[in-house]
C-alpha cells in the first residue's frame, strides 16, 4: 500500500529486485491555473462587500449626532456619517488629480507611439523609393 503507483513504461524495465531500488517516481508536470479576469471580479466583489459590511458596522456603532460647520453651513449628522464623508471626500481628493495624472499619461504615450510608427514607415519606405532593397541591420 505504501508503494508508489508505476507508469507503464517503467513496469516493463523492471526485471530484477535491483532495478525497484534505482527507479525514480515519474514526476508529472504541475498544472498552474493562470488568473483571470473574473477571478480578479469574483475577489474584488468579496472584499468589497466585506468592506461594506464593516463600514455598516462602523456607522451603527457611532450614531452619537455631532455638530458640522462647514463653510458657514451647519448641520447635526451621526459621527459614523460625518467621518465616513470625510474618508470619501479625501479619497476623492486623490483620485481625481491621479485620473488626470494618468489619462495625460495616456495621451503622450498614444503620441509616441504614432510617432514612432511614423518613423518607422518612413524608414521603411525610404530604401524600397529607390530601388535598393533594404540591408539587414549588423549582425
Amino acid at each position: 500500500m505504501s508503494e508508489e503507483p508505476r507508469v507503464p513504461a517503467q513496469a516493463a524495465q523492471d526485471t530484477g529486485p535491483q532495478a525497484s531500488e534505482t527507479a525514480q517516481p515519474v514526476q508529472l508536470p504541475q498544472h498552474v491555473v493562470k488568473r483571470t479576469r473574473m477571478g480578479g471580479l469574483w475577489l474584488a466583489s468579496g472584499s468589497f462587500a466585506v468592506v461594506l459590511l464593516l463600514l455598516l458596522i462602523f456607522i451603527l456603532e457611532n450614531s452619537k449626532s455631532v455638530d458640522v460647520a462647514y463653510f458657514g453651513a451647519h448641520g447635526h449628522v451621526p459621527l459614523g456619517v460625518a467621518l465616513l464623508l470625510a474618508a470619501v471626500l479625501g479619497i476623492l481628493m486623490v483620485v481625481i488629480p491621479g485620473t488626470a495624472r494618468i489619462v495625460q499619461l495616456r495621451l503622450t504615450a498614444r503620441r509616441h507611439r504614432r510617432a514612432d510608427a511614423a518613423r518607422l514607415a518612413a524608414s521603411q519606405q525610404e530604401p524600397s523609393a529607390a530601388g535598393v532593397p533594404p540591408t539587414a541591420g549588423p549582425r
